[in-house]
């Protein structure tokens, strides 16, 4: 399995196949289109992305050493920066997590197309993985 920053490099390479902003925000958008669901029941305050501009949902999992991540969006917005996220940060051990710093996302190269809100959005995101993971290591 691929490390996040090898996960992130290979993101960066084909968000840089796209000339315009616009190309890359559709391709977040194609990207939501493998966006995956939760249960009702798992959607509740403690899972709710407080912060994100649309409705948005995230749980975390500690199996066999390893924070396992599930989430569903509103939006397309929403969907396809989800399945992106969690394609990056899923399956990882809390060390891997704790130890990244978030601030390499900007090598994607689309986080300045994000408007604020979005940008809140994602940064609420991020507080909630970190905290999973926080917790995952309290239990290993």
């Amino acid at each position: 399995m691929s490390s996040i920053e090898e996960t992130i490099a290979r993101y960066k390479e084909d968000f840089d196949l796209f000339p315009t902003a616009n190309d890359k925000l559709e391709y977040i958008f194609d990207l939501g289109k493998k966006h995956t669901t939760l249960p009702e029941e798992e959607k509740n305050d403690d899972t709710f992305v407080h912060g994100c501009a649309s409705a948005a949902w995230l749980v975390g999992e500690c199996k066999d050493g390893k924070l396992i991540l599930r989430g569903e969006g509103t939006s397309e917005m929403a969907k396809g920066m989800l399945t992106l996220l969690l394609d990056i940060f899923n399956d990882r051990t809390p060390d891997e997590i704790l130890n990244f710093d978030p601030a390499k996302l900007q090598e994607l190269g689309i986080i300045e197309l994000l408007s604020p809100v979005r940008q809140q959005s994602l940064e609420a995101f991020l507080n909630m993985v970190y905290g999973y993971a926080k917790k995952c290591k309290e239990q290993i």
